[in-house]
């Protein structure tokens, strides 16, 4: 099925590691031209040469920290400045920082999920669709959680990836009369697919892993998935590639696709 993404000029955030890297190596794989945008400048560099490699168009690398001012209109002017526009935006960037909810504390850690998870996704849809209104279509999608539904240990990074759910609606009711669509994807739990698939500060990379998910939690993650496997990048980047599509998918505005192997059912 062609897609018609060729030459689409597409902005991933937070695309140098992990589920980023599988929507690069995604939309390479359609001849797009990729802008990945992150804070792990060396990751970055490797993804988009294995960007070009898998026949991406044109691929580049923005080191932008989404959590400061003004950091979401930087990343857009630079696909701008780069292809005269932008056709795609991805908001995959974000920050877990799991705990329960008795026992977090941690309220600067909080701060930086809100940061990144929401105000980033915000400011870089804002900027975006400065471009996109005047052209009269584009596609926004926005990478969430099943986390948002209610998962154990996530409390504070669920909220934030269910204010995402409410805001993506919002674009998509919003600026469906400018062409532009908006929907979300969520992905389920995502292991990182080897050390080239994480950058040296992902959480992922800690010696202590159980910060994160140890193998015991893993295993009881998938023995509640009705398919029994875990989810992979590339099963995030097929999703998130197709509803980019504006010929496959030109009526899909305003849905959430938990791609979790039916972990979660939204």
């Amino acid at each position: 099925m062609d897609l018609e993404l060729g030459g689409a000029r597409v902005l991933v955030t937070g695309g140098a590691s992990n589920i980023g890297r599988g929507i690069v190596h995604g939309f390479a794989a359609e001849g797009a031209r990729v802008l990945i945008c992150d804070i792990d400048a060396e990751q970055a560099a490797k993804t988009r040469a294995e960007a070009l490699e898998r026949g991406a168009a044109g691929a580049e690398v923005a080191v932008i920290d989404l959590t400061a001012g003004g950091a979401g209109a930087a990343a857009v002017e630079q696909i701008v400045a780069a292809w005269g526009g932008i056709d795609v935006l991805v908001n995959n960037a974000g920050l877990s920082l799991p705990g329960f909810v008795a026992q977090d504390a941690d309220r600067d850690g909080w701060r930086r999920m809100v940061d990144l998870n929401l105000f980033g996704s915000i400011e870089c849809t804002r900027a975006a669709l400065d471009v996109m209104r005047p052209e009269g279509h584009g596609s926004i999608v926005f990478i969430s959680s099943d986390a948002a539904f209610g998962e154990i240990r996530q409390g504070v990074y669920g909220a934030t990836k269910a204010a995402v759910i409410a805001f993506a609606r919002t674009v998509a009711r919003e600026h469906g009369r400018d062409g532009i669509r908006s929907n979300v994807v969520c992905p389920g739990l995502v292991i990182p697919q080897g050390p080239d698939a994480i950058g040296t500060g992902s959480l992922w990379t800690r010696d202590d892993q159980s910060a994160v998910f140890d193998d015991r939690q893993i295993e009881a993650v998938r023995k509640n998935i009705p398919l029994r496997r875990l989810t992979t990048p590339e099963d995030i980047a097929d999703a998130v590639v197709w509803v980019s599509s504006a010929r496959r998918a030109r009526q899909v505005t305003g849905q959430v696709f938990s791609v979790s192997g039916g972990y979660s059912m939204p």
